[in-house]
């Protein structure tokens, strides 16, 4: 769309939200405005409407801005399946109630996967996953499902963007390497986290497709790799995928 039409103080709103969804620990107005080159009143301006409309919250020792959860709010009613949690928990607490660990539920955004909901395992000792959690796309296994089931088109283009940091001798950071892992998850329908960048913490994950089969979000079971040993994946893996299967079914994908 021609310049001509853009709402300057619109753009710099939004480059605001993006830039501190890249700093998620925060950041003062001053440091905002010089990591935009915008003016400081500006920013001020900004960052004061966005934070009364509850965009962002305000740390009042530091004043530094930080995303709130309302954009993620509105990502979820975004989806038709505003249904989408609503439908998923019942049958993420049959999952949790079968393994016994957490089941977190994420999204893609851009290259990043991002939980959105959680039902807690059952041990005393369990992992949490807050709603807000950011998952690296090549490390984790929500992020291989979600992107292994992309079209064709859009996988590789998203392949040659995505970061790979490595984070120990486990972690993919090979994009060929990172192929034939997500050719093997759309064979057996199902992805795994070989404690790929958290040392001691094993995932099984699994896709849940919209009407059209397009990768709409993952559940997985996430616990320590003692009680989620490797050489369990294989038994593991179809449970997790049949759970997203049921959740699939409930949205109207006929599978």
């Amino acid at each position: 769309m021609k310049r001509r039409y853009h709402v300057p103080n619109l753009e710099r709103a939004l480059q605001i939200l993006e830039l501190l969804a890249k700093n998620p620990e925060g950041m003062t107005i001053s440091q905002i405005a010089e990591a935009l080159g915008v003016p400081r009143n500006s920013v001020f301006r900004i960052t004061a409407t966005l934070l009364d409309r509850g965009y962002l919250i305000r740390d009042d020792a530091t004043k530094a801005f930080q995303l709130s959860i309302k954009l993620l709010t509105l990502a979820y009613d975004g989806l038709s399946e505003g249904t989408l949690v609503e439908k998923a928990i019942p049958v993420m607490r049959r999952l949790r109630d079968r393994i016994g660990e957490t089941v977190p539920l994420g999204v893609r955004t851009g290259t990043e996967g991002i939980v959105i909901a959680q039902v807690q395992g059952i041990h005393p000792f369990r992992f949490v996953f807050e709603p807000g959690r950011r998952l690296h796309l090549h490390t984790s296994a929500p992020g291989k499902a979600l992107v292994a089931f992309l079209p064709e088109d859009e996988r590789e283009e998203l392949i040659a963007r995505l970061p790979m940091p490595r984070y120990n001798e486990r972690t993919i950071t090979d994009p060929d390497r990172y192929r034939e892992e997500l050719e093997r998850v759309r064979r057996l329908g199902y992805a795994v986290d070989r404690a790929e960048e958290t040392e001691g913490v094993h995932c099984v994950a699994a896709c849940i497709l919209d009407r059209f089969g397009y990768p709409l979000a993952a559940i997985w079971v996430a616990g320590p790799s003692v009680r989620l040993p490797e050489k369990e994946f294989d038994s593991i893996g179809p449970i997790v995928r049949e759970h997203a299967e049921r959740i699939s079914r409930s949205l109207g994908v006929v599978l």
